[in-house]
């Protein structure tokens, strides 16, 4: 595949795989150029249980993409998920040897790895390390420590932890249908890339990513992750339940809930019925419309207790942390009818449907921006970040700085010509923090860190892939 900034995000859900293949155009916009679905076997509430038919799932949705676009999948960021993930709350600090010199990414990455060595239960790891905020000697509330000075620098930090065996079976189906595996996004944090506005992050807000097999909760407070939780229930519950209580087959039940379903059963009317054909030959059911919204009320009024229960976990009653802009429904079971009028009467608060057409170019299809693809599209806009931060760092790594030495033994000059500015450097010092300052040019520390760390993870699931081999 061409690297002009083209990407793949791959969303391996319980009942759908999705391949995305986008680019940003010249507005910034994202241009999906490709998309490939297939049903999903071999998952089960976000975790792979079957290899083989997941990896015929994954290779039948990349060709699908790749015909549609045109363009040959060799790499993806895919999405981690399921009821195995996990997440705590962890305080660290480390003192600095030399507290005169300026803080720089190699004591926050020090701190990271810290955090790494925390011990876990069997057969669980860390996954992804982010860091709150910032405290250095006691001056608390910094959210940005480079360049800063100090002895004693403190974090606190949302560890999301999963077990090792599904994440590296994720690999071992992405590594068997011939495609590299160039990132690990979890999915919760792909959603609100998609759906979530900068301003919703700053104010406070709770995503709900309602999927098939699972419903994933992302909480962001002053613009950093604040709480991350998988409820391992989805659609699929309630898909059971309509297939159970109404006595009638998974695709029937999947059919009523799509066109028919409602989670308010005042909605409505008692002499409301729809006509399911028999089997074989066998009279056709009629089934109440009100029957059928009580049977998915019941259900999603389970789900969302649940999720509410997360959100009041992270502490949103107390003022200071406060979800200002309320709550964002997204994925497939956001579609559902009355679903937002149901949650802010379950929780009191502002909610409003996720939609990932914010970040997609005006000419993109409808089904695109449903909140069915949320997961996809910033799987995408995720690849596209790691693909341009790579570039810039293959550029820093082939870059030879020509220096010119004037009346040796003084100190080095060099002109640095950048984006139509000089810069002049007078000591080797400074060079080196030029070279570093560019390195690091527009990108925050969150940022830094989330990709140094899973740059590392995606290395050490390859070396066990191949291991294994």
């Amino acid at each position: 595949m061409e690297k002009d900034n083209i990407a793949v995000g791959l969303d391996i859900g319980t009942t759908k795989i999705v391949a995305m293949i986008g680019k940003k155009n010249e507005y910034g916009k994202l241009e999906i150029l490709g998309i490939g679905k297939s049903k999903s076997l071999g998952v089960a509430r976000g975790v792979v249980n079957n290899i083989t038919q997941t990896i015929q799932s994954i290779q039948q949705a990349i060709i699908e993409a790749e015909n549609n676009s045109g363009y040959k999948i060799k790499d993806v960021v895919v999405g981690i998920a399921g009821q195995h993930i996990r997440s705590i709350q962890h305080t660290d600090y480390i003192s600095r040897n030399n507290p005169e010199e300026v803080i720089g990414e190699n004591d926050i990455q020090l701190l990271i790895d810290q955090v790494n060595k925390l011990a876990m239960l069997p057969g669980e790891e860390i996954i992804h390390v982010l860091p709150q905020e910032f405290k250095i000697d006691g001056q608390s509330e910094i959210k940005e420590p480079i360049g800063m000075y100090g002895g004693r620098l403190e974090s606190s930090f949302h560890v999301v932890v999963g077990q090792a065996s599904s994440i590296r079976n994720v690999g071992r189906c992405i590594q068997s249908s011939g495609i590299e595996l160039s990132g690990l996004t979890l999915e919760p944090l792909a959603s609100a890339d998609a759906v979530l506005s900068q301003e919703e992050k700053e104010a406070g807000v709770a995503l709900i990513d309602i999927g098939g097999g699972t419903t994933d909760l992302a909480i962001f407070k002053d613009g950093i992750i604040r709480h991350t939780a998988v409820i391992p229930f989805g659609g699929n519950v309630i898909t059971d339940d309509i297939k159970e209580g109404c006595s009638i087959i998974e695709k029937q039940a999947e059919l009523l809930k799509i066109k028919f379903g409602s989670a308010w059963p005042g909605e409505n009317k008692d002499n409301e019925i729809v006509s399911i054909p028999g089997l074989r030959g066998r009279e056709p059911k009629e089934i109440s419309l009100k029957n059928l919204s009580k049977i998915i009320h019941a259900r999603v009024v389970e789900i969302v207790e649940q999720v509410f229960a997360e959100i009041k976990a992270y502490g949103h009653e107390d003022p200071r942390k406060k979800l200002i802009a309320g709550i964002v429904l997204t994925g497939g079971g956001a579609q559902l009818k009355h679903i937002k009028q149901l949650v802010e009467y379950i929780t009191g608060m502002d909610t409003r449907i996720g939609y990932p057409n914010e970040h997609l170019a005006g000419n993109s299809g409808e089904e695109i921006s449903s909140p069915l693809f949320a997961t996809a599209v910033g799987l995408v806009m995720n690849s596209i970040e790691n693909s341009s931060q790579s570039a810039v760092r293959m550029e820093l790594v082939n870059e030879q700085p020509k220096v010119v030495y004037r009346n040796a033994p003084t100190p080095v000059q060099r002109y640095e010509v950048e984006e139509n500015y000089v810069e002049k450097v007078e000591t080797i010092e400074e060079e080196r923090q030029l070279v570093s300052q560019k390195a690091s040019k527009d990108e925050s520390t969150e940022t830094k860190i989330r990709r140094s760390f899973f740059d590392r993870y995606v290395d050490k699931i390859k070396e066990f892939l191949d291991n294994a081999e």
